[in-house]
């Protein structure tokens, strides 16, 4: 990079560091904004993106649309997807940085210190159900193209910004819907940024993540009395040894890959389902429920071929019938390469933005990425995260939004 190159990215990120009490404002708004899905129990993102529409205008972005997947089950009937657009040289591909719009509950109300839906301004956090899951990315990404135009410049290739739907119920009303529909929206040759998952010092680049196999098991016998066990069947017993007897998949699925963190596969049991209630009867129904995660190397039918042969053993010896049912099968896509060029390119813009080295990873959770990478397109995970989604008192801290705005206009410009 030339002196020239630095003083426009001197000049653009000088323009970002004024840009507080706007990062505040969009905060604000966007906060007291509710944009839950139908699936918890809303209406939709339709009045949040609404407004996204108007600020991206503001920016000054050549061309801003949406696209509408229809879902019969909201009011306005179809489900927003907004595409901004810059253009700076239309011989090369987009960096395109993907936030979205919905939210989840704020759960039990009375563990927030505030009113979820109002944003909470102490210092440098900044508190309300959203602000970091994903508005905290959304205002970077607004900002950083906010001072670009206003510096009187253009991206170094072109740049998007993607606001989609539905990314906390499934996606199929957002980035699946984009890439299903739209198949020339994103290009192989695009760099793609998903700001969704991250480090609290910034530095982690998620490129990969495991298989997803969320299992339901049904566990069923005979209720009866508890002074009478020998005319039932307990399927609490049951359920203790299967619980205990699937810790086998760890021994037997047992390879490791240092790229992610834990470094091998993980299998645990979790919510268990209420069953009788009172101490005097054996239950003759229990329900409980296993979250796998599972290096890409393995297959998930395989791995439920294990599950079954486990099960058969507890149905022989306790005579209990065991149903199996998936509540989330997904199995990994394929690693984006560590020579990939969004890889390099957000590395190079850590680097100089704040100093510090980045850290390549694989991750145990699932991110949207996951839809590019099936398509066949690289996509990077980044962003500071204060690592407190969907918990009570959710918080940014606005000097990351400040930061991590510079660092996408960074990559807009050397892109």
């Amino acid at each position: 990079m030339d002196k020239k190159q630095i003083n426009v990215i001197k000049k653009v990120f000088s323009l970002i560091d004024t840009y507080q009490d706007q990062a505040i404002e969009l905060q604000k708004r966007l906060t007291s904004i509710t944009a839950l899905g139908p699936e918890n129990n809303g209406d939709g993102e339709k009045e949040k993106a609404e407004y996204l529409m108007k600020e991206l205008r503001k920016t000054g972005m050549d061309e801003v649309t949406i696209i509408k997947a229809p879902d019969k089950r909201v009011t306005c009937g179809y489900r927003p997807n907004i595409i901004g657009k810059l253009f700076g040289d239309p011989e090369k591909p987009f960096t395109w940085f993907l936030t979205h719009t919905d939210i989840v509950p704020p759960g039990d109300l009375t563990l927030w210190d505030t009113d979820p839906f109002q944003l909470d301004i102490k210092g440098d956090k900044l508190t309300g159900r959203g602000v970091e899951d994903n508005q905290q990315s959304m205002v970077s990404s607004i900002l950083a193209c906010k001072a670009i135009v206003e510096a009187g410049i253009k991206p170094t290739g072109n740049a998007g910004v993607a606001i989609v739907a539905d990314e906390e119920t499934g996606s199929a009303y957002g980035l699946d819907f984009l890439i299903k529909n739209h198949p020339d929206l994103f290009s192989k040759k695009d760099n793609i940024i998903v700001p969704d998952f991250g480090s609290k010092d910034g530095t982690l680049i998620e490129i990969a993540e495991k298989s997803i196999l969320w299992l339901k098991f049904t566990i069923k016998g005979k209720q009866v009395h508890a002074s009478t066990p020998d005319k039932g069947i307990n399927t609490t017993r049951a359920m203790s040894q299967l619980i205990v007897r699937l810790d086998r998949l760890t021994a037997i699925n047992n390879k490791t890959d240092a790229l992610f963190d834990p470094p091998g596969s993980t299998f645990e049991p979790t919510m268990i389902k209420a069953n009788v209630t009172n101490i005097n009867t054996i239950p003759g129904k229990n329900i409980f429920y296993l979250d796998c995660r599972i290096l890409p190397e393995y297959n998930l039918k395989d791995i439920k071929e294990t599950i079954k042969i486990i099960c058969n053993g507890v149905e022989d010896e306790y005579g209990v019938r065991i149903t199996i049912e998936d509540e989330q099968y997904a199995q990994a896509a394929p690693a984006t390469s560590l020579s990939a060029g969004v890889v390099k390119i957000l590395s190079e813009a850590i680097q100089f933005v704040t100093g510090k080295k980045a850290c390549v990873k694989g991750i145990g959770g699932g991110t949207v990425a996951a839809f590019f990478r099936k398509a066949d397109l690289d996509a990077a995970v980044w962003f500071t995260a204060s690592e407190n989604a969907h918990q009570a008192n959710e918080f940014c801290l606005l000097s990351n939004i400040i930061s991590d705005a510079k660092v996408f206009a960074y990559i807009m410009l050397d892109g």
